[in-house]
């Protein structure tokens, strides 16, 4: 079995080698937007592309763009839910290699300055709150002290949409 997939723009991504391959904001906001949060376990879609925007803008603006870029390496790996990443030593080791990777090409810090996990948390306790069925136990975020949901509900978007809202905020980041 080969160790690539084919992405969206017609490109393979390889996963032994991937500081060689060849990939664009396009791809991940193509993908991020047709990756569903939680597994999928949500009340209805949420992408992991309108995600990273909302994360984008609970930062200052110097981390803004490593806060929508925080979950690329999901655009050729998929969202593994974090129960399962505990189990796959192996996969945290790509993960993290992928994250390396991408922040690199787009000229990013590595790793990640704390502010875009805060802001990871604030939209996981948001997204709980919004789109996750009613549950007793504690969360990550509920475990911090500090980190509470934003003050707005999540209204989530389709797939094109989120792509679109992607693509808008990289290139308001970036020019």
């Amino acid at each position: 079995m080969r160790p690539d997939i084919l992405t969206s723009e017609g490109r393979y991504f390889n996963f032994v080698t991937p500081e060689q391959n060849i990939f664009g904001v396009e791809e991940i906001a193509h993908a991020l937007a047709h990756v569903c949060r939680f597994a999928g376990h949500t009340r209805e879609f949420y992408s992991v592309a309108q995600h990273s925007v909302h994360a984008s803008y609970l930062v200052h603006r110097e981390h803004a763009l490593a806060a929508l870029m925080h979950d690329a390496a999901e655009a050729f790996i998929g969202d593994v839910t974090s129960p399962l990443k505990q189990l796959l030593p192996a996969y945290k080791v790509i993960e993290k290699r992928l994250e390396r990777v991408i922040f690199a090409k787009f000229g990013l810090a590595w790793p990640m300055h704390p502010d875009v996990k805060r802001a990871d948390l604030i939209m996981l306790a948001t997204e709980q709150r919004d789109l996750m069925p009613a549950h007793a136990d504690q969360w990550e975020w509920e475990l911090t002290g500090d980190i509470r949901p934003l003050p707005v509900t999540i209204s989530p978007v389709a797939p094109s949409v989120a792509k679109q809202w992607f693509l808008q905020r990289h290139m308001e980041l970036t020019q």
